[in-house]
């Protein structure tokens, strides 16, 4: 009987060690993995023409999340958004489906020297760092897109490396409004990007992202909306986090 109670005792001695050890390093690492993660969206808008542009109006999606939210559109709100020529007046409208830049300015001249082999481009952009884990595996439902998406349709990646990693590529369809007097012949590509990455640190570095962008080209003038094709890759990286629900 003493024996069976010595074994006893030492299984339940071995169950509360590993039981302590196993709280400890879930703690350590659910603290460990919130004190340094930092997510960090990086937002692009570029309009590349060969062509001086006249009485230019813009209506270009903004990336947000399905609620509206995005810490781009607090950029542009505060006019952080860095290289937006003088001349352009960028405010934002929401229609309830999507949130958008409307982007006016009288004349849009490229410098001397612009031609078809040389055309002018002018870019705007930012980088927005937060401490919130950004969802990279489901960025459609929950986080910044070039809105409205619709008709989601799985592609072949574009880079090997986004596969390797365990990424996943999409198209989907969005639309803008254009309306400019330009030469029959201008030729104009309107382009804008999106990364969305967390990155922290468990015993090493870790990461993982989404990307997307949008890319339309059009000649001559314009006026209207159009429909054309956005391009998606998600859950490229790691996701082996501690303490986050939505995480497999």
């Amino acid at each position: 009987m003493d024996r069976i109670i010595k074994i006893t005792l030492g299984l339940i001695v071995i169950i509360l060690v590993a039981f302590v050890g196993f709280t400890s390093y879930t703690g350590y690492t659910e603290n460990a993995f919130r004190a340094s993660l930092t997510g960090t969206y990086t937002y692009t808008f570029s309009l590349t023409t060969d062509s001086m542009l006249g009485n230019l109006t813009l209506f270009v999606p903004v990336p947000a999340d399905p609620r509206g939210n995005s810490p781009v559109i607090a950029k542009i709100s505060a006019h952080e958004i860095s290289g937006v020529p003088a001349s352009w007046k960028t405010e934002l409208y929401d229609t309830g489906k999507a949130t958008l830049m409307k982007v006016t300015t009288a004349s849009l001249v490229p410098p001397e020297g612009t031609s078809k082999k040389n055309p002018y481009t002018v870019t705007i952009s930012t980088n927005i760092v937060t401490k919130e884990y950004i969802d990279t595996q489901n960025p459609v439902e929950n986080s910044p897109m070039f809105r409205p998406v619709t008709d989601v349709m799985p592609t072949d990646c574009r880079s090997n490396a986004t596969i390797a990693a365990g990424g996943t590529c999409y198209f989907y369809q969005t639309a803008l409004f254009a309306r400019y007097d330009a030469d029959p012949n201008a030729k104009v590509t309107i382009k804008s990007t999106l990364t969305g990455k967390n990155q922290w640190t468990i015993f090493e570095s870790q990461e993982n992202e989404y990307r997307t962008d949008i890319s339309l080209l059009m000649f001559g003038e314009q006026t209207g909306w159009t429909s054309f094709a956005g391009y998606l890759e998600k859950g490229i990286g790691a996701y082996t986090m501690p303490g986050l629900p939505s995480t497999p």
